[in-house]
């Protein structure tokens, strides 16, 4: 029997869609005609679009899943490009082991899950996710890149929103694929959050860096990141999710409505919100907990909510690119929430954001 060898295995790169090639208006409107999954996709698409079409509403984006490997990268990069998105709530897999990877140069690749052995690619420093190879030599550069980052920056708490701005300012000078959420994100000024920045390759890089500055080092502080985001919904007052995937950017961006209530701060419910989610509502994971159900406890309002039980490969090209062609993001303009976050003034920044303002940054 001939042994593989990791060439054999890394040939096919995973190519990410491009939603701007692809005018599915048509075809999203007609699924509107049809029942279950279709029409559902369909008036989560309108909901979107009518997002982006109020002028008073700010979108946050929340993402949860391997999205990027499987070829969802360019989507949200075009997204922030574009003004269709103001802030993004993430896992740092998505961010950091598939975003900030590929724009240091490195790819995923086509796979399989069937007929191949995982102790062997194990042998050859293959990690799988599903049908998409990566090469964990590579992934460990990407580790060391973060730890990098980290001994570069002066011992303090950071947000993570902080950390990955860091990230982005790194990709502008050292990035080898522009095409990249975080340095996109990082031109736009829109903030990128990661609560649970640790369970990534980050993770991996901090850990480093601590333990070789075992006093004076970098740490990500949550609440920090809760009270960041928190600071956003303030200032914007009027909010729209798009939600793919649950989990913690989905429970932590709910949250917000009601962390500014505890800092005695009235904002309304989120107006609009859209999840993509294939978890079951019957097995009490809050991935899968309803948008109706959110209303009980005062974070999403009613009247414009849509759950679309699809893999999130299927509907969000199609709910995206919807948006994208319809073009009501053509008259809208950058927040700049990152630089609000900085202490910038809204007058400074020139975004046609909500109308709040956060005490003692007016």
């Amino acid at each position: 029997m001939v042994k593989m060898k990791k060439s054999d295995y890394l040939k096919e790169t995973v190519k990410h869609i491009d939603i701007s090639k692809h005018n599915v208006v048509p075809l999203v409107d007609a699924m509107g005609d049809m029942a279950f999954t279709a029409r559902d996709l369909s008036r989560a698409s309108k909901i979107y679009d009518m997002m982006l079409a109020d002028k008073n509403c700010s979108v946050i984006l929340t993402l949860a899943g391997s999205l990027f490997s499987a070829g969802l990268k360019k989507v949200v990069a075009d997204m922030i490009r574009n003004n269709m998105v103001d802030a993004v709530v993430s896992t740092g897999a998505i961010i950091v082991d598939q975003d900030f990877f590929e724009a240091l140069g490195f790819k995923h690749y086509k796979g399989t899950p069937h007929g191949v052995d995982d102790n062997e690619l194990r042998e050859l420093h293959i990690d799988r996710i599903y049908d998409t190879f990566i090469d964990e030599d590579e992934l460990r550069i990407c580790d060391e890149t973060t730890r990098e980052i980290a001994d570069s920056l002066d011992p303090r708490p950071y947000s993570s929103r902080e950390f990955i701005e860091a990230m982005g300012a790194y990709l502008s000078r050292h990035g080898k694929n522009r095409d990249s959420v975080v340095l996109a994100a990082y031109e736009k000024r829109v903030p990128i959050f990661v609560p649970a920045f640790s369970d990534c390759s980050a993770g991996f890089g901090m850990a480093a860096h601590q333990w070789k500055n075992p006093v004076k080092h970098m740490s990500m502080d949550s609440a920090k990141d809760f009270l960041e985001l928190t600071k956003v919904k303030i200032e914007a007052r009027d909010t729209g999710l798009f939600m793919i995937g649950g989990g913690v950017p989905k429970n932590f961006t709910q949250d917000i409505v009601v962390a500014a209530d505890v800092l005695g701060e009235e904002v309304p419910m989120h107006k609009y919100a859209v999840q993509v989610t294939v978890a079951d509502v019957r097995d009490g994971a809050l991935s899968s907990s309803t948008l109706k159900e959110a209303s009980s406890w005062g974070k999403v309002e009613t009247a414009f909510e849509q759950m679309v039980f699809s893999e999130a490969t299927l509907a969000m090209p199609l709910i995206a690119g919807y948006a994208y062609h319809k073009g009501a993001w053509k008259k809208r303009k950058a927040r700049k929430y990152s630089d609000l976050l900085n202490g910038e003034p809204a007058k400074k920044r020139g975004g046609n954001g909500g109308a709040g303002a956060i005490k003692g940054e007016e």
